[in-house]
């Protein structure tokens, strides 16, 4: 049946974003055409545009063995093509055809037999040339030479699964509303996303090179709770470090190894990596002479995404808050769900987990999905999140593209930021935030030293984490748990229990009047964030801060200035440890001690830190009553222990007064 798409529809936006991405495509066309058809192999689905607007969609089935343009091999051509014949104008409905001839024969209706030997190309038949050589056109890969069609077919009943032999089949009712609206000449685009398939992760030992990050660690205890066998390495492992880690992945069957290549063995189905992980690593080195598939941790990520009902957040900032909001909502809410995040949940961790992952019973799967190494396009999830656009890892239009993929591969519904910036992803989405653009808003607004309450329509939520970003971190969370059917009544009593992401301005301790956070702030915003937070509740801000990586510091250097000047007051004090190094080639041609020299020079009371302990010894001269101590930085493990020696310090100073 024939069903009109609204502009509104995402799936409209859907179809006009793949056809954007797929001008880059060799054989494309100058610009968008007027008159277009979109085959969306992921979400098996064709609408039609014309001049901009999706006009109607139809369910469709593309081939069981896949995409791809050689011959014989029963697949479904990628690519831009154009509509060569219309073929049965006059014919009537179920009408046989063989070669693009009638046959005389009609079906009237019953499927059986192979769903190959038993195919008919029924009522109508749009030819399709190919535009893109080696893909779709010339020898070999000839569209319109494999008789690739859109027809009408006898399976109606498997639409919307990819279970052809190669053309795209309709309904017989649909390919007839088809045939009236194109011409000889029309553009279609059979669009599919380029993923790479990877082994069954329960097919065998999947080991994971640089198990302790915690992105790499989310996936490999994931794969692990849900029933694959899983093993890896660290470096820090062999170094002896972080034992009660070791210790929690051997207690749910993760076997630990050393990272010296012994890993790769004959049982090895795969190597999972990070973009950290280089070929020098001996992992790495030795699933490439053996042949092992080498697989990143975002195509792990990307086949759990695809296996559930998931959700998906990104954004700038604030992706592991969210993803730790809406995974409390939805268990709250008795919705059982899993989540896969670079953070960790004090609620996971006080039931004996890492506190990054677990495996529910239902189908939701909350995943915190990574725009810092590109891997955010791989993801397909049935619900995406958008947060925020600023300047990170990337120039903000590559993460825009980004963004604009994810939206294009989103199933079911968007969700996004009220900020002007994020407009041009807001069309059909469900947008959230504190002004009147927002769909779900938050009003009467209270912020507090230690907590935070507003309103959404009727239900007054109370928040129990400070600072005007985590009001809309909850708005966020409150908006993608709506988009999977939860009352906004249901969620106001769980995130009254949201106990933060550790190092997520995470209390350590207070000592003489004088409170230590610890905080993952690595950016610009997260760090005014941070202070701004800091600020509800301290006389003073005590600000440390370690940057991480030579080449993120590069890159964020004068944002750093500029808001460290800015936001840092007369009376506040900052500290800047030496930039993080965690090995590989990075270029290390520069200091922090010289970022800091700039800072200072705006007016800022900021000095360099020679060492640790040096700083330590710093902070507890100059720290008094009504003192907070931002400790913030990532990737560096080791800087909730630097905070906790700090606290330490403060207590033996009040012990010995």
């Amino acid at each position: 049946m024939r069903r009109v798409t609204q502009p509104s529809d995402p799936k409209s936006h859907r179809a006009l974003d793949l056809a954007q991405a797929a001008l880059s495509r060799p054989g494309a066309p100058p610009a968008l055409p007027d008159r277009l058809l979109v085959v969306d192999v992921e979400r098996q689905t064709a609408t039609w545009l014309d001049a901009g607007r999706a006009v109607a969609a139809w369910p469709v089935s593309t081939a069981r063995n896949g995409i791809g343009g050689e011959e014989n091999s029963f697949k479904t051509p990628p690519g831009w093509h154009r509509i060569h014949a219309l073929i049965g104008a006059d014919a009537a409905p179920g009408t046989v055809f063989v070669s693009r001839e009638p046959t005389g024969e009609t079906w009237t209706g019953g499927a059986s037999g192979d769903i190959c030997g038993d195919d008919l190309i029924l009522t109508r038949i749009l030819t399709l040339e190919g535009l893109e050589d080696g893909i779709n056109r010339g020898p070999g890969y000839d569209s319109l030479e494999r008789y690739i069609y859109l027809h009408g077919t006898n399976h109606e009943d498997l639409l919307g699964r990819p279970m052809s032999c190669g053309c795209v089949r309709l309904a017989n009712t649909d390919i007839r509303a088809l045939f009236d609206a194109t011409h000889e000449g029309d553009l279609v685009l059979i669009a599919s996303t380029e993923t790479r398939a990877i082994p069954d992760p329960k097919s065998g030992r999947f080991h994971y090179a640089g198990l302790g990050g915690s992105g790499m660690s989310a996936i490999a205890q994931f794969q692990a709770m849900t029933g694959g066998t899983v093993s890896g390495s660290d470096r820090a492992f062999d170094h002896g470090e972080r034992g009660a880690l070791r210790a929690q992945f051997e207690a749910l069957g993760i076997a630990v190894l050393p990272q010296d290549g012994s890993g790769i063995g004959e049982d090895c189905a795969a190597l999972v990596v990070s973009t950290a992980v280089e070929e020098q690593v001996p992992d790495y080195a030795a699933a490439k002479a053996k042949g092992v598939p080498i697989i990143h941790r975002s195509e792990m990520l990307a086949y759990f995404v695809a296996e559930h009902r998931s959700i998906a957040v990104t954004g700038t900032s604030g992706k592991s808050t969210v993803t730790g909001m809406i995974f409390e909502i939805l268990r709250g809410a008795g919705r059982d769900p899993s989540v896969i995040t670079g953070g960790d949940l004090p609620l996971l961790q006080a039931e004996g987990l890492p506190g990054n992952a677990y495996a529910g019973g239902s189908d939701l799967l909350v995943v915190e999905a990574d725009e810092s190494d590109g891997s955010l396009v791989r993801y397909a999830p049935s619900i995406g999140v958008i947060l925020n656009l600023q300047r990170d890892h990337k120039e903000m239009d590559e993460v825009a593209a980004m963004f604009a993929t994810l939206r294009a591969r989103t199933r079911e519904a968007l969700v996004v930021g009220d900020q002007e910036n994020l407009d041009q992803f807001a069309g059909g989405a469900l947008r959230f935030g504190l002004t009147a653009r927002a769909d779900v808003r938050g009003e009467d607004v209270e912020l507090g030293p230690e907590q935070s309450r507003f309103r959404v329509a009727d239900t007054v939520f109370t928040l129990p984490v400070a600072g005007e970003h985590n009001v809309a971190n909850a708005l966020a969370a409150i908006a993608a748990a709506h988009a999977v059917g939860v009352p906004f009544a249901d969620m106001a009593e769980p995130l009254t229990r949201f106990s933060g992401i550790g190092r997520r301005f995470q209390t350590i301790g207070t000592a003489r009047g004088i409170e230590v956070v610890d905080d993952f702030a690595h950016n610009a915003e997260k760090i005014a964030a941070a202070i701004r937070t800091a600020k509800l509740r301290a006389k003073r801000v005590l600000a440390i801060y370690q940057p991480h990586g030579y080449g993120p510091t590069r890159f964020l250097r004068q944002d750093f200035i500029t808001t460290f000047a800015r936001e840092l007051g007369e009376g506040d004090r900052l500290w800047m440890l030496e930039i993080f190094y965690a090995g590989g080639t990075a270029t290390r041609d520069f200091s922090a001690a010289e970022i800091v020299n700039e800072i200072a020079a705006r007016g800022t009371r900021a000095e360099f830190a020679t060492s640790r302990d040096w700083l330590v010894k710093r902070v507890a001269e100059e720290a008094r009553d009504g003192d907070l101590v931002l400790v913030m930085g990532a990737r560096d493990p080791s800087l909730t222990a630097f905070a906790r020696s700090i606290l330490a310090a403060l207590e033996a100073g009040a012990a010995e007064a």
